[in-house]
């Protein structure tokens, strides 16, 4: 079973997840923070998994911990689910129209972490949730799963469409990408003989 559960405690934030990359979109969001929650369930409904998320941080100064410390969590417990990666078809992409917005993300689940976000928005908050956290959260989540995420906006106008869509791009490519070919016996997708 591809499953984790990771809690981590610092003097900022309290964050546990568990999550099953085999699941049917089961588990409770709760970080404290609306918009990032909505996001973070557009994962989780998109790419099959169970997730569930609960994060306390210190909200009077603001979400930044808390977003930071999830992406660093939800990373952490995806490379623990991903085990040795045997089998997995490990490249993925997909595209996300959202109306007048079209994202981009394109996956490697190798270890070698990397992240290009080119995704620019207009606004700075969306509601109280300020639009510069998504690179700390991509960034964090990148580095903890040890995957190469490369997310592009193509077009775009209203900021909520537009990250939105990155969190489905990312959830539509993370489900192909996890999936086990079964072409690939006994080993993984590499010429190196690990990843």
């Amino acid at each position: 079973m591809r499953k984790a559960s990771i809690k981590r405690e610092s003097k900022e934030t309290s964050v546990s997840v568990e999550i099953n990359l085999d699941g049917s979109n089961q588990g409770v969001i709760d970080t404290g923070v609306p918009f990032f929650n909505h996001m973070l369930e557009q994962f989780r409904r998109h790419s099959f998994i169970d997730l569930s998320v609960k994060t306390v941080g210190d909200y009077h100064i603001d979400d930044h911990h808390s977003v930071e410390d999830t992406g660093i969590v939800l990373g952490l417990a995806i490379k623990e689910a991903l085990g040795d990666r045997r089998g997995i078809k490990r490249y993925a992409s997909a595209r996300v129209p959202m109306d007048e917005a079209l994202l981009t993300c394109d996956l490697d689940l190798g270890t070698r972490p990397y992240l290009v976000y080119d995704v620019p928005v207009e606004k700075e908050r969306i509601n109280t949730f300020e639009t510069e956290l998504c690179i700390e959260f991509w960034r964090a989540l990148t580095q903890g799963a040890a995957i190469c995420a490369h997310f592009h906006k193509i077009t775009g106008v209203n900021s909520h469409h537009i990250i939105e869509g990155t969190f489905k791009a990312f959830a539509l490519a993370f489900d192909a990408a996890k999936q086990v070919d079964e072409r690939i016996k006994d080993t993984v997708r590499t010429t190196k003989g690990i990843i």
